[in-house]
């Protein structure tokens, strides 16, 4: 019995980081309606960010959450403004935003090889700290723990943004209707690009800790990172960003109890759940039904 809570309450934890993970692209799409195809190369950054701070300036990898977050804004900022307004425009701005993204991926993924080489990197195991955590008499590393903790106040964080600023109450009314927000007054490009920018801040945030969630981190991470994030938000409800902590819980706890009973096969679980899902309930588990006829 304890191998089941140590995979359940492992699970729920593992669960809570990967919903940081996938939170930051369901942002992007509910608000601009397009793919961010290149969302877990931003998450590989954030991961190789935390090693320069480590390995260079010596510093806790912990301080790779405020450089995430400066990093968003230097690039996601001007990245906005270059290419989606442009998209937006064109005729098939979905297609097109496939298409921009999976290059800006393969660039960024490229240009990290370039400076890093192909293997895989790792941070100090005792930076955030070098004991355990007992839940319910199940142990954990202390990494997880500051991991989850972080996690929660991102999240936490994101819901007080949508529930209790007037950015916030702007971004909600542009994911239910684009034009109506941009015909009573809102300034959308500048709205999208806050959004935007928070979605690669949560995304780099999220991979400052992919090296003690995951063991490594390595140039071609990003795309497992990606499809893993795609199989969290549609699982929870595409477009609903907090609905990704639904997705996310049930994907770590899939994941765990795989990988306790059945490790060989613990690679399935996001694109099992997700046709699983998508059979069941198309709209995700927090999504509203939609009347066709």
């Amino acid at each position: 019995m304890s191998l089941l809570d140590y995979a359940l309450i492992g699970g729920v934890l593992y669960g809570i980081f990967f919903s940081l993970v996938g939170i930051g692209l369901n942002l992007v799409f509910g608000v601009m309606r397009m793919i961010n195809l290149a969302h877990g190369q931003f998450v590989m950054l954030g991961g190789f960010g935390a090693y320069v701070v480590s390995n260079a300036l010596h510093l806790n990898p912990l301080f790779g959450v405020p450089l995430a977050v400066v990093g968003a804004f230097v690039i996601g900022w001007p990245l906005y403004y270059a290419v989606v307004p442009r998209l937006q425009r064109s005729r098939d701005p979905e297609m097109l935003s496939f298409i921009l993204f999976f290059g800006i991926a393969q660039m960024i993924e490229a240009m990290v090889t370039l400076a890093f080489g192909a293997d895989q990197r790792s941070l100090p195991g005792d930076a955030l700290g070098s004991g355990n955590f007992v839940i319910l008499g199940q142990s954990f590393p202390d990494s997880w723990g500051v991991t989850v903790l972080v996690s929660i106040v991102a999240i936490v964080g994101l819901y007080v943004y949508f529930a209790r600023t007037r950015l916030g109450y702007a971004t909600r009314a542009i994911m239910a209707n684009r034009e109506e927000a941009r015909a009573s007054g809102i300034d959308v490009d500048r709205v999208s690009a806050i959004a935007f920018v928070i979605g690669l801040a949560l995304a780099g945030i999220a991979g400052v800790f992919v090296p003690y969630m995951l063991g490594s981190i390595s140039p071609a991470i990003g795309e497992s990172l990606t499809t893993t994030s795609f199989a969290v938000i549609i699982i929870g409800s595409l477009g609903n960003p907090l609905g990704t902590v639904v997705g996310g819980l049930v994907f770590g706890i899939g994941t765990m109890l795989m990988q306790t009973y059945y490790s060989s096969w613990s690679n399935l679980v996001p694109y099992a759940l997700l046709v699983i899902i998508v059979l069941i309930r198309p709209s995700g588990l927090l999504g509203k039904a939609v009347r066709v006829a």
